[in-house]
């Protein structure tokens, strides 16, 4: 997986939260935090250097991410780019 796409991915979960295809949140999420720890429930969970909030715990609903699962996603990836610069 390309940077260039996972950009598209994050621009694409920054202007419509509602609008993202759960695999590409699945991308995202590996590409930032690994392999989920948990998969094969109806949640997948992604260990993050932080102890709590936020979260990364995604489900798919009809082929689509939870909306508010793309917002702590995207504040997780932003705690995580502002951990790796301090």
């Amino acid at each position: 997986m390309g940077v260039a796409k996972i950009e598209d991915i994050l621009i694409a979960m920054r202007n419509n939260a509602k609008g993202i295809r759960f695999p590409d949140l699945c991308k995202a999420c590996v590409f930032f935090f690994g392999k989920p720890r948990q998969h094969g429930t109806s949640h997948r969970v992604y260990k993050t250097p932080w102890p709590g909030d936020p979260r990364v715990n995604i489900q798919e609903e009809k082929g689509m991410a939870k909306a508010y699962q793309v917002k702590q996603v995207l504040r997780a990836i932003e705690k995580l780019k502002s951990h790796e610069n301090s």
